[in-house]
């Protein structure tokens, strides 16, 4: 069984794209060489023009801190810059009014491409799970929450699936382990 989702993960700190120098530095706000998740968000609110929540920056901060400092230096910087932009595609590639949210059969369309076949009732959950405005449809920002969780569990799946049969047994901790770990 092949499992979809994009690696992420540090790049060669000599190909550092100067956009992201530049805004890594703006960012660093202390001077510390590295970014936490309320440095990264106001990187986000206004290098992108939009909003994303602590929980977003939090939680994508953790995927790229490969120190476990809760905070990321450039290269992890860019590294995340380049997985916001994909991912950023993605949902462009399926807002197809540009209203700033995507539906239901929208979501379920983006995943279908992303190399996953949820069944409509579970898209149906997370489209109730992560719509904040009661819309029935979800921003931006909870599209990267969500795939960002989904591409975590997918590794965590994957890492105990070693027939790779699309099953795998789980001890309630591990279980409880991969849910505490991969939620902020």
């Amino acid at each position: 069984m092949a499992y979809p989702g994009q690696a992420y993960g540090s790049g060669d700190p000599s190909q550092i794209n100067p956009q992201v120098q530049q805004w890594f530095a703006l960012s660093d706000t202390d001077g510390s060489g590295r970014i936490s998740s309320a440095e990264l968000q106001k990187v986000l609110a206004n290098g992108q023009g939009g909003t994303f929540s602590d929980k977003a920056c939090r939680l994508m901060i953790g995927m790229f801190d490969k120190e476990n400092k809760r905070s990321i230096d450039i290269v992890e910087f860019q590294a995340l810059f380049n997985y916001i932009n994909a991912w950023l595609g993605v949902f462009r590639g399926f807002d197809h009014d540009n209203s700033g949210s995507i539906q239901e059969e929208e979501l379920a369309a983006a995943f279908t491409q992303m190399g996953y076949r949820f069944k409509p009732e579970f898209i149906n959950f997370l489209i109730k799970r992560y719509d904040c405005s009661q819309q029935g449809s979800i921003t931006v920002d909870q599209f990267i929450v969500l795939c960002v969780q989904i591409q975590k569990f997918t590794e965590e799946f994957r890492k105990r699936d070693t027939d790779m049969t699309g099953t795998i047994n789980i001890e309630f901790e591990d279980f409880l382990g991969v849910a505490l770990s991969t939620d902020v």
